[in-house]
């Protein structure tokens, strides 16, 4: 009468199961990561966007998302197009007398 979940010593069948639900990881944000330093392959005063960073090998596909990170040194003047940048990238882009754009992506439905 109180305990209806005990089985004599083995294992509760509540706990042989196994365990099914919701996950949110197939609805994630996955970014590839690109640094300053990386874009120093460009030559000076290029467009740079998603399609250019494929075909650099610096991104896996050109459908990626792609954020820039300030990690290293910069010294071209680059117009960088990505889907987030940090706050430190921006300031080194800046800095060569680049410009940052942020891609918006379509909303889903």
């Amino acid at each position: 009468m109180a305990s209806s979940l005990y089985e004599g010593g083995q294992v509760p069948l509540f706990r042989r199961l196994p365990k099914r639900g919701f996950s949110n990881y197939k609805f994630t944000t996955r970014f590839e990561i690109v640094n300053v330093s990386q874009l120093e392959k460009f030559e000076d005063g290029a467009d740079v966007g998603v399609g250019e960073l494929c075909q650099a090998g610096l991104v896996r596909s050109c459908e990626s998302k792609v954020k820039i990170l300030g990690d290293g040194e910069l010294t071209k003047k680059l117009q960088v197009a990505a889907h987030k940048f940090s706050k430190t990238a921006e300031q080194k882009i800046a800095g060569c007398g680049g410009t940052t754009k942020t891609i918006r992506d379509r909303q889903r439905k």
